[in-house]
């Protein structure tokens, strides 16, 4: 069908339905310090810490761009640096205890739309839909490890 929307446009839309619905949770939680490029940037750093330079690949931005966003999100106490025990010639940013409380919120956030999109489709359509996505997710995310499946 001509104007029926590509599978990206479907995908985007329903992306920007869950991003919506957790920021304004989290600016509910009194979060209102965060923007969607911070908040894109914070979702990819590893437990452990991530180097500048792979959060900026992973969030598909510059990294003078990265540098920057972290930079702002340092100065808001959701990031601090620190040394990179692998290199001593290099600094890991890691999360604060701040920005570790945002996580349950999002997470009751993004539950609630994955509940009423359950409600809508049905279970069975639901789980398909995020088997469907899984699957799809091992040719499309380049970030994807062995222990990620």
């Amino acid at each position: 069908m001509a104007d029926r929307p590509t599978i990206g446009v479907l995908l985007f839309i329903a992306y920007r339905a869950i991003e919506n619905e957790a920021f304004a949770a989290l600016a509910a939680a009194g979060h209102t310090d965060i923007t969607r490029a911070q908040g894109k940037l914070l979702q990819r750093v590893a437990e452990d810490g991530s180097r500048i330079t792979e959060l900026a690949e992973s969030a598909q931005v510059t990294k003078q761009t990265a540098g920057y966003l972290v930079d702002q999100l340092v100065r808001a106490g959701y990031l601090e640096r620190a040394p990179d025990p692998t290199d001593a010639r290099a600094r890991l940013v890691r999360l604060t205890d701040k920005a570790e409380r945002l996580r349950p919120v999002a997470d009751r956030a993004v539950a609630e739309v994955e509940a009423r999109w359950a409600a809508h489709l049905g279970e069975r359509r639901m789980a398909q839909l995020q088997d469907i996505l899984v699957r799809l997710r091992e040719i499309t995310d380049p970030y994807l490890g062995a222990d990620d499946y």
